[in-house]
């Protein structure tokens, strides 16, 4: 298997690279670099600016949108994306509802949906997991009741991303309570600001309101928003999520947050010297590199075969990505937390706002990272818990 580069691959991969150069906000490049979230406004910004360039949704077809770039170009792409860095596309927009409704929606909602998601002129919100159904997900109760032309939806969603900000969110609702539970689900846009929703925020170890609950009480939604086939929903989940897994592998972004911890470290004097010529430090970065440089190399070895084969059902090598991708940034973010030693241990979340007149304990750099690794502890459960991936990889690969 080649996994080697093309000389017009790599000319590609130049004119991406320049591209994020260029046009990346300043600011916003800041935020990132440092471990701040940008706003919603400036995720906004930047969708459209990749939007008018036309690589707001490189990996969809080209008919909806899409760029037709090769497996290997998007690869590219993504991991130029991360290393610039640049904010990532919204994923539940682009990344999740966005190919299911080209792949099982109708034509009108295709017609519809796909152009506004390119564009995020619709935040979309993720509505899987419940109480009591989070890795054990086809165990969901919300309900949704066929009553003439609206189903009545009723239940509760939990841990649902930035929902405070969403128009739509798509939800796996049980439409047959009698069948068996993964063939009883369907697969239900719903628009956020329709009556009997309510919305309650969660905060997060790191203080902030990332996730959220969110509430049905006789919900009522137009049968045309069922995508393809009721009780076939189980079927788009998996779909959707074999995306979602992928995509949790960041190998660009882990390489930009070593870059990080090597530039902080040389920094940080520990025993009188830069902490980077610590030989323990050293050797823990080191580790993490080649475990870095391996995952690389799976995800490559994923495109190439992607390249061969073209795209269909999802690879179950993702569940490896997903393992390693995770524990990678976790143990990324525990290394920043050594870089500054004590000074990255108080969390001051007074201290991310520009406008604070306070005083930051250390370096103003060391005030986002506590936040930051407490935040990077859920990476190893979101999109189907590491143990769950585990027990995939033994049946799908394995054959166990």
């Amino acid at each position: 298997m080649d996994l080697s580069f093309t000389k017009e691959e790599l000319a590609f991969r130049d004119e991406v690279r320049t591209f994020f150069k260029e046009n990346v906000p300043a600011a916003t490049r800041q935020k990132i670099v440092e471990g701040r979230h940008p706003s919603k406004e400036e995720l906004v910004a930047w969708q459209r600016i990749l939007n008018k360039k036309g690589w707001a949704v490189p990996h969809w077809p080209k008919q909806y949108g899409g760029t037709g770039w090769t497996p290997v170009q998007q690869y590219l792409f993504l991991e130029e994306l991360q290393a610039a860095p640049a904010p990532s596309p919204l994923p539940f927009g682009v990344n999740m509802v966005g190919p299911v409704i080209y792949t099982f929606g109708n034509e009108e909602q295709k017609k519809y949906y796909l152009p506004r998601i390119a564009n995020i002129d619709d935040w979309w919100c993720q509505g899987f997991s419940e109480p009591g159904s989070g890795s054990d997900l086809a165990s969901l109760k919300t309900t949704a009741k066929r009553k003439g032309d609206v189903y009545v939806v009723n239940g509760q969603k939990t841990w649902t991303t930035l929902a405070q900000y969403a128009d739509w969110i798509f939800c796996l609702c049980r439409t047959d309570p009698a069948a068996k539970k993964q063939t009883g689900i369907s697969f239900i846009l719903i628009d956020m600001k329709s009556r009997g929703i309510t919305v309650r925020p969660i905060q997060t170890i790191d203080g902030g309101v990332e996730v959220n609950e969110v509430f049905f009480d006789d919900v009522e939604v137009p049968v045309t928003n069922l995508v393809g086939e009721e009780n076939k929903g189980w079927d788009y989940a998996k779909f959707l999520l074999g995306n979602e897994r992928t995509n949790i592998a960041r190998v660009g972004m882990s390489k930009e947050r070593v870059r990080r911890i090597k530039d902080l470290a040389s920094r940080v004097q520990a025993g009188g010297k830069p902490l980077i010529e610590d030989a323990r430090f050293r050797e823990k970065l080191t580790a993490t590199e080649i475990e870095l440089k391996a995952l690389e190399l799976t995800q490559m070895r994923v495109v190439a075969n992607e390249s061969k084969n073209g795209r269909g059902k999802p690879d179950p090598a993702s569940s490896i990505l997903k393992i390693k991708g995770s524990e990678i940034q976790q143990t990324i973010a525990e290394l920043q937390m050594q870089a500054l030693g004590h000074y990255a241990l108080p969390w001051l979340p007074e201290a991310l706002d520009p406008a604070w007149p306070g005083e930051p304990v250390g370096a103003d750099y060391a005030a986002p990272l506590s936040g930051h690794y407490f935040n990077y502890r859920k990476t190893t459960i979101y999109g189907g818990s590491n143990e769950i991936q585990k027990n995939i990889i033994a049946q799908m690969i394995l054959g166990l």
